[in-house]
């Protein structure tokens, strides 16, 4: 490994600081020269580098729908302290090849975009890398999943919805495909038996498939698969059984919000606009990519700024409580999600650094010794919500490997580490 580099998967990469976007001037100039421009058509704007800009200015390559912040003033995260954040750039902790490190220098070895720490509700540290800036979102890639699914819960809790139906009692179009046994619970935990692949280093994997379908990757010539996320989801087939083993897949989130919305009728931007963004207080708009006919892609599509994702977390945090002390999600939701699920079947997946961890509403429970449970996203995305260490950490990155198995021997050490710090 030569300075300026890290080495991933047999390849060497530029490393956090020397693939920082300014430095390797994407889209600057005017016009910027051809090998510097960045374009949804080329499909090269998830490749590494260029990912690193693209991240922060995903509505600049595909479509997108709000979400609108509302008309009340932010909520007060409080300043953090200098020497707060001196003293955690300087945590030391050793990752899980052995090796030691400090806070401050695992940022870059990771391509952390952004960072922001609260401790009781107050905000403690705060960073921005890479392309991010504190008015810019970015993308949250699949932690738009666990606000997707902190919602169905909320509306099962409602009586809205009922997790023991099955899909096609919501969906009739559903019949036929996997889904046509499948419950809503079975959706929500991730224990659906369907022929998916979320491999994302196969090109041929069917996520690819996936986002062709909704807009988010580019689609060749003679293009003659599904037209929008709906038409794909009744292409998919069944494998297996269902409710027996944990499969991470995005169609089972994409699913999911065709339900709510129709049973709801109310469109996922519009519900997490007034159910969540303008009840946390938050400082700017969100935004979700769409497909052809304007369905949002709820299984990865949203943009959020880091200290609005941090209010989402010190939300769950407080057991549902919104600004106002008033309930945006029931504690009762909050409190099965942090209880977790079924180990047994979570370890049937092979996520070997994390032998511990269980899936429930799509959020990942760690059953560390803060009780923390996260959403995850990936090249990166986090959000960490320790309530025994009276913790939230917000994490956005543009790692160069997509899977968090990148770099989850760094992150995971460090995020325990902190919450015995503040502990």
């Amino acid at each position: 490994m030569s300075h300026g580099t890290l080495h991933f998967d047999g390849q060497d990469y530029l490393d956090g600081v020397a693939s920082e976007p300014q430095r390797q001037g994407w889209m600057q100039g005017s016009p910027p020269p051809e090998d510097k421009c960045i374009r949804f058509e080329d499909d090269r704007f998830l490749d590494f580098p260029q990912i690193r800009w693209s991240l922060s200015h995903m509505r600049e390559l595909a479509p997108t729908v709000n979400v609108w912040r509302g008309e009340a003033p932010a909520s007060a995260l409080g300043q953090a302290d200098a020497g707060t954040e001196a003293a955690i750039d300087a945590l030391r902790f050793i990752d899980l090849t052995g090796r030691e490190r400090t806070w401050a220098s695992s940022l870059p070895d990771t391509y952390c975009d952004g960072m922001l720490v609260l401790h009781k509700g107050r905000r403690i540290y705060e960073r921005y890398l890479g392309a991010l800036r504190p008015e810019l979102p970015h993308a949250c890639f699949s932690i738009t999943k666990s606000y997707v699914a902190t919602l169905a819960a909320t509306l099962a809790h409602e009586g809205v919805l009922d997790v023991q139906q099955r899909v096609p009692h919501y969906l009739p179009e559903m019949r036929g495909t996997a889904y046509a046994d499948a419950t809503l619970r079975d959706v929500l935990d991730m224990q659906i038996g369907v022929a998916y692949s979320e491999l994302y280093s196969d090109p041929a994997a069917q996520i690819w498939d996936y986002a062709r379908a909704g807009g988010l990757r580019p689609r060749p010539p003679g293009y003659s698969g599904a037209g929008n996320f709906y038409e794909f989801l009744q292409t998919l087939r069944k494998e297996g059984e269902h409710a027996q083993a944990f499969a991470y897949k995005t169609i089972n989130t994409e699913l999911l919000s065709w339900v709510m919305k129709r049973v709801t009728g109310v469109a996922l931007a519009d519900m997490l606009s007034q159910r969540l963004w303008q009840r946390l207080g938050c400082e700017q708009d969100a935004y979700l990519t769409v497909d052809p006919i304007g369905v949002p892609m709820g299984g990865g599509g949203m943009s959020a700024t880091l200290r609005d994702l941090a209010r989402f977390g010190e939300l769950m945090r407080r057991e549902g409580a919104d600004v106002s002390g008033a309930q945006a999600i029931p504690a009762a939701v909050v409190a099965q999600i942090a209880a977790g699920s079924s180990n047994a079947k979570f370890v049937k997946a092979g996520y070997t650094l994390l032998p511990d961890y269980s899936y429930r509403d799509m959020w990942w429970v760690t059953h560390n010794e803060h009780g923390a449970y996260e959403a995850r996203g990936i090249h990166g995305q986090r959000l960490y919500v320790a309530p025994g260490a009276e913790l939230v950490v917000a994490r956005f990155g543009s790692h160069p490997i997509a899977a968090s198995s990148a770099h989850d021997p760094i992150t995971i050490p460090a995020l325990l580490a902190l919450g015995r710090m503040l502990s």
